[in-house]
């Protein structure tokens, strides 16, 4: 369980931050994986151009992390971080995504947005996804660190969205090792990296309830081998099993029998 005054944190502002989980050793794998996904990614964005999410090239993004390397999943599995996600949206969870972005100097911003927006339409009165976002580097201001827009976990509709919403955002800040709960409805973008030589590689795992379709088809994207490597546990918070959400309808009677 996380401690109490990160779970307080989480609930009113809409994260929070637990510092340096990663031993230097776990650390090192992260990074590792990560430069072989960037070179898978790279070769596939050669070869399948396709439109892009940043405002200038030196944005460097992964995706489908899992397919890539054991280390992703162990990390995507670590009590920590499922208690953390489960802490900030239910118990019952599945994994939706799991993608990279590495700021280098010069990096822009990109559109601000709520990931929960993305999936569910408003209005958003709970929160139903959320990220952890694993920092492979320390993580700041000047480097590009992701800006969120405090509050903004209470906003219900875009119409809430202030017009200045931009320019009231704050940088997340957090060592290398650490993670970031970011909840779901929390309002945010990618900073720019306005340093010489410093880049800032985070790890996006975004996790959501169990009655949303996931944002990547993991039976279709996983290879074989990686599926089969799997235990119960994980085949499930991935959706791979037989069943799905039949979990929500017991949740979903219990509710109606308090209310």
């Amino acid at each position: 369980m996380i401690q109490e005054n990160a779970r307080t944190q989480l609930r009113e502002e809409g994260f929070c931050v637990l510092p340096a989980v990663l031993s230097k050793e776990e650390l090192a794998r992260a990074r590792a994986g990560l430069d072989r996904a960037v070179e898978i990614s790279q070769h596939f964005e050669r070869s399948n151009p396709n439109h892009k999410l940043d405002p200038n090239e030196a944005n460097i993004r992964a995706a489908n992390l899992p397919a890539v390397d054991p280390v992703f999943i162990e990390l995507l599995m670590r009590a920590d971080a499922l208690d953390a996600a489960r802490e900030a949206i239910g118990p019952h969870i599945l994994i939706s995504n799991f993608t990279a972005n590495i700021a280098l100097p010069g990096s822009g911003s990109m559109k601000l947005h709520s990931d929960q927006a993305l999936v569910v339409p408003p209005p958003w009165p709970h929160p139903w996804a959320v990220n952890i976002i694993w920092c492979l580097d320390d993580v700041n201001e000047a480097n590009g660190a992701t800006r969120y827009l405090p509050g903004s976990h209470r906003i219900q509709s875009l119409d809430d969205v202030p017009a200045d919403a931009l320019d009231r955002t704050v940088a997340f800040e957090a060592p290398a090792g650490s993670f970031i709960v970011m909840e779901g409805r929390l309002w945010h973008t990618s900073g720019m990296n306005v340093t010489a030589n410093q880049r800032r590689r985070m790890l996006f795992a975004y996790y959501s309830s169990d009655f949303i379709r996931p944002q990547m088809n993991w039976a279709m994207s996983l290879p074989g081998e990686v599926q089969s490597a799997m235990d119960d546990e994980t085949r499930e918070l991935f959706g791979l099993n037989a069943t799905g959400n039949v979990r929500m309808g017991s949740a979903l009677t219990n509710l109606a029998a308090t209310t």
